[in-house]
């Protein structure tokens, strides 16, 4: 099944200091091929544009790159200078995702290169079914969890806690997977006008993309989740111990 009109937004300005890399994040290998061509690799064929939010400084290395593994691969750029956060990086595709008549608009981490297969066709099948839904996305229960989506009586989310933000987190929780799917309606209008009425978290200065969610829901905007395939899903590589971890678990997948 494929989704032709959608665009995929990815926000890779990170320099990848925590992971160690001697390139930028998004450039750094992962079982000897660049975390953005597993991206490619998983979302080709299902988007018709890929949106990469870099960094100024490294943009001109990116774009050679793309252009010599995906050259026929229709691949916008956008610049963020500044580390303000998730929110601003995904507001800055705006321009991009303008230009096409999209319905749909994903965003995925540069990082969370180990979303099942099955996860991502469950997700095109959703958001075919359910248009009107204005932000559709997979989660996982998790240990410890770096990110816990909060729900009300009534199921629906209602707050986002992260760890990095210091919030107090359970024991068990539920993680997004580093993937959405937002109503085109949602991208350029709604997120827009709560970029307008947020402000900087406090523990880390940046304006994050997350409690978009509940504040969608809180404004009667209908958010959808489904279960992700499995928990390894949700990792993101920030260090390489992160790498290592999942580096089996790919060579598992892809030998399937």
């Amino acid at each position: 099944m494929r989704t032709p009109d959608t665009v995929l937004i990815i926000p890779a300005a990170g320099a990848g200091t925590r992971l160690q890399s001697s390139t930028p994040k998004v450039l750094a290998e992962v079982n000897g091929k660049a975390m953005i061509d597993h991206l490619f690799a998983r979302y080709s064929g299902r988007v018709r544009r890929f949106v990469l939010v870099v960094h100024p400084s490294f943009e001109a290395l990116v774009r050679r790159h793309v252009e010599e593994v995906v050259p026929t691969v229709d691949v916008a750029f956008a610049s963020q200078p500044e580390p303000t956060g998730m929110l601003d990086a995904i507001l800055l595709a705006a321009e991009a995702v303008r230009r096409t008549d999209t319905t749909r608009v994903w965003i995925t981490w540069c990082d969370q290169i180990g979303v099942h297969p099955d996860t991502i066709a469950t997700l095109e099948r959703v958001s075919e079914e359910r248009p009107e839904a204005a932000a559709i996305l997979p989660t996982s229960r998790q240990l410890t969890p770096y990110i816990h989506l909060e729900r009300d009586s009534q199921g629906r989310l209602s707050r986002v806690r992260q760890r990095r933000e210091g919030d107090a987190m359970p024991e068990i929780g539920e993680s997004d997977m580093g993937l959405f799917s937002l109503a085109a309606g949602a991208y350029l209008d709604l997120l827009p006008q709560f970029g307008r009425e947020t402000t900087q978290a406090r523990g880390t200065g940046e304006r994050n993309f997350l409690p978009f969610l509940p504040w969608l829901a809180q404004h009667g905007h209908p958010v959808m989740t489904f279960p992700a395939t499995n928990e390894f899903e949700a990792i993101g590589i920030n260090t390489p111990e992160d790498r290592q971890r999942l580096e089996g678990y790919l060579r598992d997948l892809e030998a399937r």
